[in-house]
């Protein structure tokens, strides 16, 4: 009687493990999915609250570091009087300071968030796919966090800049006095903050995308000329209507694409890779085929055109 090597049929277990499908490969309902993202997110939510607590016990420190860029462009174009906030109503200056909470809140649970983000996810994965739970949650992590404080030290200046250069004496004899809520410039900063924190998640994204099979190196290629307008579109409705800070957010964004093509050649599937490519050679072998009708058709056309 002859018996199975458990060392020969490691590597085939192992294979049929990874041809079957994702690990926990079992269909869900509506309502399990649903149940499953109400979870998570509850769970982030959880998370979120216990950063906004922890940020509103800084929420002055908070301010006064994001009030940095505007103080000093203030004083750089000496305007009269000290940098001020005003707020006018009694509860606005909470509301201000609840929203400022959030921003803190929200960059400090920002693991926490993610991780639930790849939790949801993960089900439908490979085992070795989900080993990339780790550096998925501190890359996306970081890159917010990071997206943030590069808008912070490069944009904030020169959209400050811009924007207090508006004010002063003009023709006339007329002076223009910049009067800035709190509540307003605290939402102006948080728009900033968050464009600048989504647009560096770009690599994260696409690569998440490759690893499911959504996208290829060569999609991402065929997409870029529409990708860099909408780059430039979106920094000029999410930034001042200057052109520095436009480009400050524009060029990041277009350098961060570049970056996700070479992740995603890396982490791409082979199987949709090659469904890309042949996707690709049909749609041209039927343009090919179009433009020969065409030719065709007009060649008869003008045949019967010179007989009569």
């Amino acid at each position: 009687m002859t018996t199975k090597s458990p060392a020969k049929d490691a590597p085939e277990e192992e294979m049929a493990d990874e041809e079957g499908g994702p690990e926990d490969d079992r269909p869900m309902t509506f309502w399990e999915h649903l149940d499953e993202l109400r979870k998570r997110i509850t769970r982030a939510l959880g998370g979120m609250i216990i950063g906004c607590v922890i940020a509103w016990n800084y929420k002055e420190w908070l301010l006064a570091k994001l009030t940095q860029p505007f103080i000093d462009s203030w004083r750089e174009n000496n305007l009269p009087g000290e940098p001020s906030l005003h707020f006018a109503s009694p509860a606005d200056a909470f509301l201000a300071y609840f929203n400022l909470s959030l921003i803190g809140g929200f960059a400090i649970a920002t693991p926490w968030i993610f991780y639930q983000v790849w939790s949801f996810v993960a089900p439908g994965l490979y085992a070795k796919e989900k080993r990339y739970i780790i550096p998925f949650v501190f890359s996306s992590s970081g890159l917010f966090v990071g997206g943030g404080y590069v808008g912070y030290i490069t944009a904030f200046g020169v959209t400050f800049g811009y924007l207090l250069g508006l004010s002063g004496p003009i023709e006339g004899g007329l002076t223009v006095t910049p009067t800035v809520m709190m509540g307003d410039y605290i939402s102006f900063v948080m728009k900033m903050l968050l464009g600048f924190g989504v647009i560096f998640e770009i690599p994260i994204l696409f690569t998440f995308l490759a690893l499911i099979g959504v996208v290829t190196h060569t999609k991402l290629i065929r997409w870029m000329r529409y990708y860099i307008f909408g780059a430039f579109l979106v920094a000029a409705v999410l930034t001042p209507p200057d052109w520095a800070s436009q480009l400050i957010m524009a060029i990041p964004a277009v350098g961060l694409y570049f970056i996700s093509i070479g992740l995603v050649y890396v982490f791409q599937k082979k199987e949709a890779l090659q469904a890309d490519i042949e996707a690709q050679r049909e749609k041209e072998e039927e343009k090919k085929k179009a433009e020969e009708e065409k030719k065709e058709a007009e060649r008869k056309a003008a045949e019967k055109k010179a007989k009569k």
